[in-house]
């Protein structure tokens, strides 16, 4: 059974979102979609500065069974990336919701209405 927190949004795409104090959002992707990615051998990150629409394809996640796209579950500028997965790519498998957090973001709303909540983001993921 995936861990799915609480406290934390989601799109139905598989990403989560977790909103930080300064105003700026942190991504990841879910413990259900790492599960069925399988053991992560690359990922390629958008770069800081970038502007993201929601729901566009702005990162890569590979795994030893496939690639798969990571879209950005607000729209807004990219402000870091987590580089420490350039070289340890594994670390979305074994922390997906700490130190395998993939990107930040300035998001240029409030939020989104598409976001799920963990219980709403249960049912879809089959949790």
């Amino acid at each position: 059974m995936s861990e799915i927190p609480g406290d934390l949004k989601y799109a139905r795409s598989h990403e989560w979102v977790r909103q930080l104090p300064d105003g700026i959002v942190e991504v990841g992707i879910s413990d259900h979609a790492q599960h069925a990615l399988g053991d992560l051998v690359f990922v390629e990150l958008p770069e800081p500065g970038r502007e993201l629409s929601e729901g566009e394809a702005c990162a890569v996640v590979e795994s030893v069974k496939a690639a798969s796209d990571v879209y950005a579950p607000l729209a807004g500028t990219v402000t870091v990336v987590n580089s420490q997965l350039q070289g340890a790519p594994e670390l979305i498998n074994q922390e997906p919701y700490a130190g395998g957090w993939l990107f930040r973001m300035k998001p240029n709303a409030a939020g989104s209405e598409s976001l799920l909540s963990a219980a709403d983001y249960a049912a879809i993921a089959g949790a």
